[in-house]
């Protein structure tokens, strides 16, 4: 197909995959120009977006194309930073990638780059699309359709996804060929505003922390944590445990209260499950990309990246809501996490645990 004069804005942040996407974009015929998203960061916190955007500006002159630095600082602030701290203020556990992406790189620069004469934006994602729709990646390791079901359909119809087809490897040897000056450069994780911090030490810049209480299951107290807020069902990580051995298993929070500042544990996975998980789970802010699945419609969903499609059929949807029951309980279901639904290898949307 023939895309000669058909302009597209790759968003460009210095890694492989943006860069390939780049470069098969121009040997496609499209006009391409590289921008590298520049995002909100806090003062006290070193990130590296400088040289970021040097790679970036590197593989985009390696292509002779057009390159420019779009500042979206303040549409990143308002629209995930403020959104994540109040979140988890409110005893919620989100997920700011999915907010990314649904008001930076395909709500905020897709409207820079429309204005700018743009007929479509592409990014380094993994996932794919046709006739309006999302599909998962072709590489079951890094397929990304989960961070993006916020998608619209009208989205879709100007959203390019070049490496969707591929897995990674052979992303790799596509950057050799081209001769891109990353071509070996690592992949980054995270995001870039988070540095080499963790999430609680971010957020407690943020959000009070008061020192609270550990509790078992029989509700009895057995170690501190720095915050009840910081904490979400399932994480393992954070809290001290008082008379703990080398050879004790971990411990699992099952359970939070915040406005008893407490948290509870449990190191019996199956404990674990059974209170973190729920059969049924009530969203909002739902998104079906297409038309809205059937009641009592059976198809396949997860509340977390990577964890295993369990089947899941929808009870009722009203609005923006709707009510799901799992065939089988998910592990560490917790308010404010994304739910997923797919249908196979396609991405029917999702909606907010409530």
């Amino acid at each position: 197909m023939n895309h000669s004069g058909k302009k597209a804005f790759v968003g460009m942040s210095g890694g492989v995959d943006s860069s390939v996407s780049a470069a098969l974009l121009k040997k496609a015929g499209y006009d391409v120009t590289g921008v590298f998203i520049k995002v909100w960061q806090p003062d006290w916190i070193e990130c590296n977006w400088r040289e970021e955007r040097l790679d970036a500006m590197r593989a985009a002159a390696h292509l002779d194309i057009p390159f420019v630095t779009l500042d979206l600082e303040k549409e990143y602030k308002q629209g995930v930073i403020d959104y994540m701290i109040a979140e988890y203020r409110a005893g919620r556990t989100p997920n700011p990638d999915v907010m990314c992406n649904r008001e930076i790189k395909f709500g905020a620069f897709w409207k820079w780059a429309k204005g700018q004469g743009a007929d479509y934006i592409a990014t380094g994602h993994y996932a794919q699309t046709k006739d309006g729709k999302l599909f998962m990646g072709a590489d079951a390791n890094k397929d990304q359709s989960y961070f993006l079901w916020t998608l619209t359909p009208d989205d879709l119809k100007h959203v390019l996804f070049p490496v969707g087809h591929l897995i990674k490897p052979q992303v790799r040897k596509l950057a050799a060929k081209f001769g891109l000056p990353n071509a070996e450069k690592k992949d980054s994780q995270g995001l870039c505003f988070m540095g080499k911090i963790d999430v609680k030490e971010f957020l407690q810049h943020y959000i009070p922390a008061v020192p609270g209480k550990v509790l078992n299951e029989a509700g009895q107290e057995i170690g501190t944590h720095p915050g009840a807020l910081l904490f979400t069902i399932g994480e393992r990580r954070g809290f001290s445990v008082a008379h703990t051995t080398p050879n004790d298993a971990a411990y699992y929070v099952i359970g939070k209260d915040a406005e008893a500042n407490t948290i509870t544990v449990s190191n019996r996975k199956d404990i674990a499950a059974e209170s973190a998980g729920s059969a049924r789970v009530k969203l909002s802010r739902t998104n079906w990309i297409g038309s809205e699945p059937h009641i009592n419609h059976v198809f396949q969903g997860r509340v977390r990246y990577r964890q295993p499609l369990e089947n899941v059929r929808l009870i009722s949807a009203q609005g923006n809501t709707a009510e799901l029951e799992f065939e089988h309980a998910p592990e560490a279901v917790a308010p404010g996490q994304s739910f997923v639904a797919y249908d196979g290898e396609r991405c029917l949307g999702g909606g907010i645990v409530e």
